[in-house]
């Protein structure tokens, strides 16, 4: 069972929560169920501090997607105007990805979602997952995405974050043994050889990765693309991501932990390199390439401070919990695959989860529409 440590105090989580209940510049949740339990989090804390990822958790991880993929406003579009007529109510630009946001929110909380309905099928609301699933997903939406994509202007548009997403959607469809899913990855298909081809053609012109710890990080763009073309046995996209982070990251060396975080950062960039690293190097490899990039990982005293995070209500700030959240899946990655060599990573990995984790059911809508998809994904990765 997968655990993590939580290290908060009941009363500083209800604190923390109410600093923003009130804000009037952010939107209401109207839902009882965003709302903190101190009482029924405190009963499921465990003599050692510890939590167990239920069915009760997924319940309450589930509702921030739910809600988020189908509000709207407030929404930030990123779009580049050719003229007028170019502009358009969200709902309009984007069938089916909408909600939460922006466009790449929308995709993560699409796969929340079917991530949690595949591990969770008994979740309270899974005949409403499922039929909001089957409504936005249609493949009339999907034709409306695509032809989004295919604007003259918008040919860079959500490079390469939102296309990484997309993609680790597609593969959670298609890995999903269940007839809804066959049926939803079909009417995803199109935009997802759209998502393949850009890539095929951006990565070759890619002179020089991309090293911050937001969207824009080109180590954790090809990370989720190669999970879907090793799934899915793309041999052409495998082998060309492979390449070229050969060719950005193999002479890396020293890398300057100690520089991170940024104020904004929700990715490690050092830590997102070594995890695409770790995907296309065999073991021995990736032995003498860590030892060289960042030996200390190996260093069973080895320790990080958790991203400290000042004002969730603030939409830059509350990043570093997202930071934490990825730093945790990097962690768990490496001590899954290596134990003799990254074991002791999994209790860093806890602590990183453990801080962060109480924040994200009941959080303000600048981090709660997307950082229960951080949540999700790092919880999976705690095998």
């Amino acid at each position: 069972m997968k655990k993590l440590v939580l290290v908060f105090a009941a009363f500083s989580l209800f604190a923390c929560k109410n600093e923003t209940a009130n804000d009037p510049a952010k939107p209401e949740e109207t839902s009882s169920d965003s709302i903190i339990d101190v009482d029924a989090i405190t009963e499921t804390l465990n003599p050692d501090n510890s939590v167990e990822f239920t069915l009760e958790e997924a319940n309450r991880l589930a509702d921030l997607p739910l809600e988020c993929i189908s509000t709207e406003y407030p929404n930030k579009l990123n779009q580049t105007l050719s003229n007028a007529e170019a502009m358009g109510e969200p709902s309009q630009l984007h069938p089916s990805f909408y909600g939460c946001f922006d466009w790449h929110s929308s995709v993560h909380g699409h796969w929340s979602l079917v991530a949690l309905l595949k591990r969770f099928p008994n979740l309270e609301k899974a005949d409403e997952i499922r039929q909001k699933l089957e409504q936005s997903l249609s493949a009339e939406n999907i034709k409306g995405e695509v032809a989004y994509f295919n604007r003259p202007e918008e040919n860079s548009y959500e490079r390469t974050y939102g296309w990484a997403w997309l993609l680790k959607l597609a593969e959670e469809l298609k890995t999903w043994d269940d007839p809804l899913a066959t049926k939803l990855d079909e009417n995803l298909q199109p935009l997802t050889d759209l998502i393949i081809s850009r890539y095929l053609d951006f990565l070759p012109k890619l002179n020089y990765p991309i090293r911050v710890g937001e969207h824009t990080n080109t180590a954790f763009g090809l990370g989720f693309a190669y999970d879907f073309a090793v799934t899915t046995q793309n041999v052409e996209l495998q082998e060309l991501i492979s390449k070229r982070a050969k060719d950005f990251y193999l002479k890396d060396d020293n890398c300057p932990i100690g520089w991170e975080p940024g104020g904004y950062d929700f990715l490690s960039p050092c830590l997102e390199e070594v995890d695409i690293m770790r995907r296309i190097m065999p073991k021995n490899a990736f032995y003498l390439w860590i030892e060289d990039f960042m030996p200390q990982l190996m260093n069973e005293d080895f320790s990080i401070e958790v991203g400290e995070v000042s004002d969730r209500s603030d939409g830059k700030l509350v990043h570093l919990d997202g930071l934490n959240f990825s730093r945790a899946w990097v962690f768990y990655g490496l001590a899954n695959e290596y134990p003799e060599k990254f074991g002791h990573l999994s209790s860093l990995a806890d602590s990183h989860l453990g801080y962060s984790f109480p924040n994200v059911v009941g959080d303000s809508y600048e981090g709660g529409h997307w950082l229960g998809t951080f949540a999700i994904y790092a919880l999976d990765q705690d095998k």
